[in-house]
């Protein structure tokens, strides 16, 4: 089953394991998203929720975000992503995905924004 959530890094940190090893972990912070959009094979030719996530004030964002974004009530996002997901005909707008959509020991794929930056050496 396709599951999706937008999330931010927090940092790193260490667990132990039951044989005493360290492991090192990324430290999340996921959800809750906002359905803000949902598209249909009718209308856009295939199935797809956009997905909002992390509050913003209204006065960092233009017009045209801010029109788009009061379509789905009073969700102000600064993050916005869309996914193609098998159950996308069944969420609404407004619906909210949070982090219990997933279970202990799922596999996920993540994928990251570096913010790039330059190592010298001489």
């Amino acid at each position: 089953m396709e599951k999706a959530i937008i999330g931010k890094k927090i940092g790193m940190t260490q667990i132990f394991d039951a044989d005493g090893k360290v492991i090192p972990v990324t430290v999340i912070e996921a959800g809750p998203c906002t359905v803000v959009q949902k598209k249909t094979e009718e209308k856009d030719g295939y199935n797809a929720v956009q997905l909002g996530y992390g509050d913003v004030a209204e006065r960092k964002l233009t017009k045209p975000e801010l029109g788009h974004l009061k379509k789905a009530g009073d969700a102000r996002k600064k993050t916005l992503k869309e996914f193609k997901l098998a159950k996308a005909a069944e969420m609404n707008v407004g619906d909210e995905v949070k982090v219990d959509v997933f279970a202990e020991g799922d596999r996920v794929d993540v994928t990251g924004i570096s913010k790039g930056c330059l190592l010298y050496t001489s």
